[in-house]
């Protein structure tokens, strides 16, 4: 018996309340639909090189699981509790939560030690389906770190046309290799990286993002020659959703771009997210929003164990929202993933 009617997505935006665009929100699956065999969990964890961190891949095994954020949850989870059940006191987890931060470093590795290497190596046919599958929407939110999306919207002789703006621009003392960001120059953005990005770069003084425009070189190159320099991106990677606040509030790019979501209204689609609990404040973002209507993405048999959980966390946001005791009531409706070709 299926759980929930699927809609298609095109009777989703049938559907849409009033004269205004949707927003949307992006997560994994949106890459996956262009790579699976590089963006997966599975793929990642088979790339990664855990030659400096055998415990910690055994801990993947011992969990059963691929996926890198709940690896670091369960270690630091159990960093905790090692001073009061093990005779190894502090050591042993004080060893658990170092793993678990270094395992942010294999992940970033990994998505960019195997990332596609040049933008042309996506035909344009893939481009144009993705790029109309975004002009359905006033605002794009990601939680994806990769390429993908930049590359998508920057390939502007594509048709069909696209307003794209991430709020980064020339820095104030001129040109340089890369492009700045700063909240005065976010009147028109449109597109959120909530979690950070391979070519978004902190440099303490400023957010600044690589760009192939002003080097010459493939972003990929410059992303790799910045972590072999010991350089990281921008990045929440961590395996708890109260972790990934906690980073973003530390962050004025994050905590603006996860305030943006928040002050959102009218219709919202969330395609290719798990709703999982390590996102959860992404969730309450749409709750604390002016979002009344929300459409959610189901790949797959909708009766499966893991969509079932996706549907049934959706199908508790509206009570959510109630008990907050302000605002609008919440609609929630799901539409099949696959019957867009994104």
């Amino acid at each position: 018996m299926t759980a929930v009617p699927l809609q298609t997505f095109q009777a989703a935006l049938g559907k849409v309340r009033g004269d205004k665009r949707p927003h949307l929100l992006m997560g994994n699956g949106f890459s996956r639909a262009c790579r699976d065999d590089i963006f997966s969990y599975d793929s990642l964890f088979g790339r990664a090189d855990f030659n400096k961190l055998p415990r910690a891949k055994a801990a993947f095994e011992a969990l059963g699981t691929t996926d890198f954020e709940v690896v670091m949850r369960t270690l630091k989870q159990a960093a905790a509790l090692m001073p009061i059940y093990s005779d190894l006191g502090t050591a042993a987890g004080q060893q658990m939560r170092e793993d678990a931060e270094l395992l942010k470093d294999v992940l970033v590795r990994a998505i960019a030690q195997n990332h596609p290497e040049h933008p042309n190596e996506i035909p344009d046919d893939e481009y144009a389906r993705c790029r109309a599958f975004l002009s359905n929407f006033d605002r794009w939110f990601t939680v994806n770190y990769d390429l993908l999306l930049y590359w998508t919207v920057m390939r502007s002789e594509v048709e069909p046309p696209l307003q794209s703006d991430d709020g980064f621009r020339t820095p104030e003392d001129g040109v340089e290799e890369y492009v700045s960001w700063e909240p005065e120059n976010t009147d028109y953005q449109n597109m959120y990286y909530l979690h950070g990005a391979l070519h978004i770069f902190d440099s303490k003084t400023e957010v600044q993002k690589y760009t192939w425009a002003n080097t010459g070189v493939r972003l990929i190159v410059q992303i790799r020659d910045a972590l072999d320099r010991g350089l990281y991106p921008l990045f929440v990677a961590e395996g708890e959703s109260a972790k990934k606040v906690e980073r973003i509030r530390h962050s004025d790019f994050l905590d603006k771009t996860y305030r943006s979501l928040v002050r959102v209204g009218g219709t919202m689609f969330i395609h290719g997210h798990s709703l999982a609990p390590n996102d959860e404040h992404v969730l309450k973002g749409i709750v604390k929003s002016k979002v009344t209507q929300l459409f959610v993405g189901i790949f797959g048999d909708p009766d499966s164990e893991s969509n079932r959980e996706v549907i049934a966390r959706a199908n508790a946001l509206p009570a959510l929202r109630s008990r907050r005791r302000r605002g609008s009531e919440l609609a929630v409706e799901f539409y099949d993933s696959g019957s867009v070709r994104v």
